[in-house]
């Protein structure tokens, strides 16, 4: 039996939430009921007017053939009329877009695209999986840049690039950020991109959460910066805009050579989502935002339900300002056990189920991610498990600490 390694694989660490995971299942299957925040899985139904489109589409017989790998010209012109209205940029539908099967394809195969073995790529941490393992998996060698909050993410990135060697090819961002839900602003932007220019380095945008901000502006695209586009691509989702992540519908926009670049390989790996995804995404995109509206105020009423109700039960939460995600801290007497550990622990004695942080990289392990992805009830009946597992374990404490202090 043949005993090699494939080198890919070998390149790629377990999947940090499998452990999580696994004690989730036995969980349910002993009858535990698991208040579930980990996966950033929309929990909101798709518009019924965005599902009726798809019906009416696929009873047409011509539209089960295959598809257009670079995607239907109607959904093209919809993300250009999108980019036009929310941004007031002018993208060309035939050169500059893009349809990939959700961002997450999008980012890995223009990875693939543009990577040789040993090509430096700049990534935040923490940061979604695909921002890192798409390079990893495409034989990148990557330098790590912070991202925390009020932090000087110019410095830092300066400092990267000076250590580098070879050069960098690619920086990647994500604005909103997924885990931390750190914002940014058209200023940020402009910096980046005339750094980025100066040392000729590709500019790689995740903007998946473009739509999902609660206060202040509306968050920005790098393309918006004048010249981001001679360096700049930037990927956004349908998933969480329209609660359709199964539906695996994406865009990349921006730079000529990269979007022909990501083309090109995609016209050898895939013939584009299955054509009534796409028209029904093109009514997504042309119909009435309402539900965009609707989206927003259900996660925004999640996120204020979350912040309080775990403030009262003795875990204080910074507040997020976009995403669907709340990025806490491990609280102070729980800190040494790492993101893992302390998942397991609110997993087994208080029913609730999160992310660790050291999944989206080494500077999240201090935190876990939580996905307000579960209603407002529940929401208040996790709160009710976390006041109790930190009740008791502060009476568990201090009978230690007291029995400690006899014995001395």
């Amino acid at each position: 039996m043949m005993e090699q390694e494939f080198h890919r694989i070998k390149r790629l660490p377990p999947y940090v939430f499998n452990e999580v995971n696994g004690m989730k299942a036995r969980a349910r299957a002993a009858g535990e009921d698991i208040i579930d925040f980990g996966m950033g899985n929309p929990d909101q139904p798709t518009p019924s007017h965005i599902v009726n489109k798809m019906i009416e589409t696929i009873k047409d017989p011509r539209t089960h053939r295959y598809s257009a790998s670079r995607g239907v010209p109607g959904l093209r012109k919809a993300f250009v009329a999108y980019y036009a209205r929310r941004f007031n940029v002018d993208i060309d539908s035939n050169t500059e877009v893009i349809v990939t099967l959700g961002s997450k394809e999008g980012l890995a195969n223009l990875a693939s695209a543009i990577t040789s073995p040993g090509d430096v790529i700049l990534v935040p941490n923490p940061s979604y999986p695909i921002h890192m393992f798409g390079f990893i998996i495409a034989g990148a060698a990557l330098r790590n840049v912070p991202v925390i909050p009020n932090g000087d993410y110019l410095k830092a990135l300066e400092v990267a690039v000076i250590h580098s060697v070879p050069k960098p090819t690619a920086l990647v961002l994500n604005y909103p950020n997924n885990p931390t839900g750190i914002t940014t602003t058209i200023d940020f932007y402009a910096s980046i991109v005339d750094f980025c220019k100066f040392h000729g380095i590709y500019i790689l945008s995740d903007l998946a959460y473009s739509e999902v901000y609660f206060d202040g502006n509306p968050p920005p695209s790098i393309l918006e910066v004048p010249g981001a586009r001679d360096i700049s691509v930037e990927f956004t989702s349908m998933s969480k805009t329209y609660s359709m992540p199964g539906w695996r519908i994406g865009f990349a926009a921006g730079n000529k050579k990269l979007i022909a670049a990501l083309a090109r390989i995609k016209s050898y790996l895939d013939y584009g989502a299955f054509t009534p995804i796409q028209v029904a995404a093109t009514a997504a995109l042309n119909g009435p935002q309402s539900c965009v509206d609707e989206m927003r105020a259900v996660y925004k009423e999640r996120r204020d339900v979350l912040i309080d109700s775990f403030s009262t039960a003795g875990w204080d939460i910074p507040s997020p300002s976009a995403t669907m995600f709340a990025w806490a801290p491990i609280p102070d007497q729980y800190k040494h056990l790492g993101s893992v550990e302390f998942s397991k622990l609110l997993l087994s004695n208080a029913q609730i189920a999160v992310s660790p942080g050291v999944a989206f990289g080494e500077h999240g392990n201090d935190h876990v991610r939580i996905s307000l992805v579960e209603n407002r009830h529940r929401i208040r009946q996790a709160a009710r498990n976390l006041k109790a597992f930190l009740t008791d374990q502060n009476i568990l404490n201090e009978k230690l600490y007291k029995e400690r202090v006899v014995i001395s």
